[in-house]
């Protein structure tokens, strides 16, 4: 069946989005885009791809593992079978790439910068805090995921995980788009801008080799299609369908 969301809640980067939706969801809003394409240093016009352009595109592939980690709470709900290597492979993602990468740049690159110019000092320990804590909630996901025959009691521990991961991370990626990554720009001077969109691209390329994102869109894209969940169609409301 296809989950019902439950409420609760190389080429150019510029121009790897084919597909994109934002998908509702009570208590916040996600974002859902099918993505693919390249991931390069430069956009088609041979123009430098800024960091919080960089990282905002990668909060695009996080908003996809925020559906897929609602898709498998909707089937604990329901006490429905699912499959869970691929709740476990989506936690993969949010590890290796989220938060041993992503968020690794923010906290070496840009929280720094914030707090030496005394510029969103509290916001940015809010973040960092938030980070720990989705580490901690990356770490039951992982092991409770694991789990070969679970009982009700690992189900609902899985649960109450989902659900407080997702819970914590929309409002924290929105902060960062609409008030952290605008704010970068004014703090840091041209040549430093430029040179660290450079730096956050050879990152990627040290930890994930040519091309990471886009393997790890494609990774995403398979543990949607496992889930019923790929198609973008679906998430239009029967009675908007024409």
């Amino acid at each position: 069946m296809e989950p019902v969301i439950e409420p609760g809640y190389s080429g150019s980067r510029r121009g790897f989005i084919e597909k994109g939706v934002a998908l509702a969801i009570f208590g916040g809003v996600a974002g859902l885009g099918v993505l693919s394409g390249c991931k390069g240093e430069e956009d088609d016009d041979g123009q430098k791809v800024s960091p919080p352009e960089d990282l905002m595109q990668e909060h695009g592939l996080l908003n996809r593992v925020l559906l897929i980690y609602d898709a498998c709470k909707t089937h604990l709900t329901n006490k429905e079978s699912f499959p869970r290597e691929a709740l476990l492979n989506a936690a993969g993602v949010i590890r290796t790439f989220v938060e041993d990468y992503h968020e690794k740049q923010e906290e070496n690159y840009l929280f720094p910068r914030f707090q030496k110019a005394n510029q969103l000092t509290d916001l940015v320990q809010v973040l960092l805090q938030q980070h720990n804590a989705g580490r901690a909630m990356t770490d039951q996901i992982l092991q409770l995921s694991k789990i070969s025959a679970p009982v009700e009691s690992d189900n609902e521990k899985l649960l109450k995980v989902l659900t407080d991961f997702n819970y914590m991370y929309r409002p924290h990626e929105a902060r960062e788009d609409t008030i952290l990554f605008p704010a970068f720009r004014k703090i840091v001077s041209t040549h430093e801008y430029d040179s660290l969109g450079e730096e956050f691209e050879n990152n990627e390329q040290k930890l994930f080799g040519k091309g990471g994102f886009e393997k790890m869109v494609s990774k995403v894209a398979d543990i949607e299609k496992s889930l019923g969940i790929y198609e973008l169609a679906q998430f239009t409301p029967g009675q908007y369908q024409q």
